[in-house]
């Protein structure tokens, strides 16, 4: 990536939206946020496969800001104590919930795209520390994870309209711009929770799997997920 860094920007979110790479349908877009100001009109960055992906998380890393990797496909999902309601939706997610045939094939995806790009970054990262806990993430003690992962949500009334770029880079973007909005300003509550069932954390798995070092007990805690809105133009 080219572009010039403001170094008064101290948060970036990199937000993928999930989709198979052979048929066009996977991007991502960075967002960089200053401290105390609105978000720039222009991206950080974009691309179309998830190396480029993870070259954009790794960039901000390396300048010791706070970052975020946001996925948008199902990350975390319910499991009921009652086998009936195995498959139910998460409070939140309305007509769509994480097990309809949409959902459920973003999160197949998810997985793997998601594992792929965390052990590249634990890669190219020397000992990275990730969590899915907004709490442990970026408040400058020395124990704090460098990289949250959270969950976007575009669907429905969030779904903006299509970019020259295509569907997928604006979808990316929307994701991108709602997730910095909403931590930069300091916000910490989740649009879409598994409670009061039992949370097997996705997030949290494919980190295990990549070999980073996350808290054993985030397999079983909720992830932040933020709904995005139509990028207004």
């Amino acid at each position: 990536m080219s572009h010039e860094v403001d170094r008064k920007r101290d948060l970036r979110v990199v937000a993928v939206d999930i989709g198979s790479v052979r048929t066009g349908s996977f991007a991502w877009a960075a967002v960089d946020a200053p401290e105390g100001g609105p978000l720039p009109e222009a991206l950080a960055g974009y691309g179309s496969d998830p190396a480029t992906a993870v070259e954009a998380v790794a960039e901000a890393l390396g300048r010791d800001g706070r970052v975020v990797l946001a996925l948008e496909a199902p990350m975390a999902v319910p499991v009921p104590g009652d086998w009936a309601l195995l498959g139910k939706g998460r409070a939140g997610e309305g007509n769509r919930p994480w097990s309809a045939s949409a959902g459920a094939g973003a999160l197949g995806t998810g997985l793997v795209q998601g594992a792929w790009m965390l052990a590249e970054l634990g890669r190219v990262v020397t000992g990275l520390s990730v969590t899915t806990q907004v709490r442990r993430w970026g408040d400058g003690t020395s124990d704090a994870a460098r990289l949250l992962l959270v969950e976007a949500f575009v669907s429905g009334a969030g779904k903006p309209v299509a970019t020259v770029l295509g569907q997928h880079a604006a979808d990316a973007e929307a994701a991108a711009r709602v997730v910095a909005e909403r931590l930069a300003g300091g916000g910490r509550e989740s649009d879409v929770v598994c409670a009061p069932h039992r949370v097997f954390n996705l997030l949290a798995a494919q980190a295990r799997w990549a070999g980073l070092d996350i808290g054993e007990d985030e397999l079983g805690l909720d992830v932040l997920v933020v709904r995005a809105r139509p990028v207004v133009r």
